[in-house]
């Protein structure tokens, strides 16, 4: 353990903790503290590692262009691997035409809400300025973000100072109103959709997660629901903006989340998984005609003005440019299939403990949801953070875990074995069961 005194922690109650620990060394799927303390990952390092720690392919390709090109601007300039990768998502990415790079995914959200408003005025309609978007949706932590994904807990103290949003219910099967079955609920939240949009020709765009709400408590879709929504908007004329940054690139079972859910957006955003979790970067994707309306004469003031210093990072660009070869050589997004029935095999099992209401999964991510009432589906609400309790017993247990709210979330590397995977798992159930008392 490793006194910090300077570092300010994100999402952490300071006072709680003396210390954190240092880690030292990883490799492959664990983590080595400087107590020689082994913990498997099992968040992903934030949930965008792929291939586990000191993967040799990545970490030659960073060192490689280090020696070429560290930093090059993209104001007036271009790099090779910048242009390759947008070749690459281009390609990867049906309906999409041009790539703009930043680095990070609140950045990617608000370029894609800027691109979106502005779309709107280049091609002469000024009404167009709302933002709809669905409840408890997570786009980052930046105003622009924290307006569109508001999340109460976590920006609820910024709520007067952030734009208005129009929000939209969201099917969760675990928390469903009373009257309504599931798919009832779910034409409810689409017949919404509709009736605001038939009456509201201020709308400009929708801007959702792709597949899943993750940081607002691992919602998954159901089948249909996102694709209705693109419908929807295509009806409407208007602009479907998708969220892949958490929930692409494998992490719900597909390369891209949108080709499964058949819903193609006039706007997307990857980052996270990018990179393989190794270097910052993200991208923010559109169709033909949104990039179309930028182009003009100067004078016209239609190009789009944004900009980022890392913008196009040539080492993070090449970077990307090997872990897309890396999903291609391994196969990997059939081996998260395989992997993902192992999640499911275990579902059962956690959803006995006292204190698990709900298991949530899809691909390789699940969700357990922490309750003090298992009938009443009542939230714990310890004084101690819920976070601080897991992360000590999951340590404890060789796992490291991190909590949002009172979800516990499993967000492994992509490319974790099933022995490890099965690791993980039995971990967690024991790590759910030693801190049952203390949460109650």
């Amino acid at each position: 353990m490793k006194k910090n005194s300077f570092v300010w922690h994100p999402n952490t109650q300071m006072k709680e903790w003396n210390s954190f620990d240092s880690i030292v060394e990883a490799k492959g799927m664990w983590l080595t503290t400087s107590d020689g303390i082994h913990l498997l990952d099992g968040v992903a390092s934030m949930w965008c590692n792929v291939w586990g720690h000191s993967k040799p392919e990545l970490v030659n390709a960073i060192k490689n262009q280090s020696k070429r090109v560290q930093h090059s601007s993209m104001f007036n300039l271009t790099n090779e691997p910048a242009e390759k990768l947008a070749k690459n998502l281009v390609k990867l990415s049906p309906g999409m035409h041009r790539v703009f790079y930043s680095d990070n995914g609140s950045s990617a959200m608000e370029i894609a809400f800027k691109m979106g408003l502005q779309y709107w005025k280049n091609i002469g309609d000024k009404k167009k300025t709302k933002i709809a978007t669905l409840k408890n949706g997570y786009h980052g932590d930046t105003f622009g973000a924290m307006a569109v994904g508001y999340v109460p807990e976590f920006f609820g103290k910024f709520k007067k100072q952030l734009f208005q949003t129009i929000q939209f219910p969201v099917p969760n099967k675990y928390r469903i109103p009373k009257g309504y079955s599931f798919l009832d609920y779910q034409n409810f939240c689409l017949d919404k959709i509709e009736k605001e949009f038939h009456q509201d020709d201020k709308i400009s765009m929708f801007v959702m997660e792709s597949g899943a709400q993750v940081a607002g408590g691992v919602i998954i879709f159901p089948k249909e629901f996102q694709s209705k929504i693109s419908k929807i908007c295509k009806k409407y004329n208007v602009l479907l903006v998708l969220d892949e940054i958490a929930t692409g690139f494998g992490r719900l079972g597909s390369m891209i989340q949108y080709t499964e859910q058949k819903s193609t957006p006039d706007i997307v955003a990857y980052g996270k998984m990018l990179t393989g979790g190794y270097l910052t970067m993200a991208a923010t994707l559109t169709s033909k005609k949104i990039y179309e309306s930028f182009l003009g004469e100067f004078d016209d003031h239609r190009h789009f003005f944004h900009g980022h210093t890392f913008t196009g990072n040539p080492i993070a660009a090449e970077v990307a440019n090997e872990n897309l070869i890396l999903y291609q050589k391994n196969n990997l997004i059939n081996k998260i299939h395989k992997a993902s029935k192992i999640f499911e095999r275990y579902h059962n099992e956690i959803l006995k403990s006292d204190i698990v209401g709900d298991v949530r999964h899809k691909g390789m991510l699940m969700g357990i949801e922490i309750v003090k009432n298992k009938k009443k589906k009542i939230p714990i609400n310890p004084k101690t953070s819920i976070n601080k309790i897991f992360f000590e017993a999951g340590k404890k247990n060789g796992i490291y875990l991190r909590t949002l709210g009172n979800i516990v979330m499993l967000v492994p590397p992509l490319a974790i074995s099933e022995k490890e995977l099965d690791l993980l798992l039995s971990r967690t159930i024991d790590t759910i069961k030693s801190v049952q008392k203390k949460v109650l």
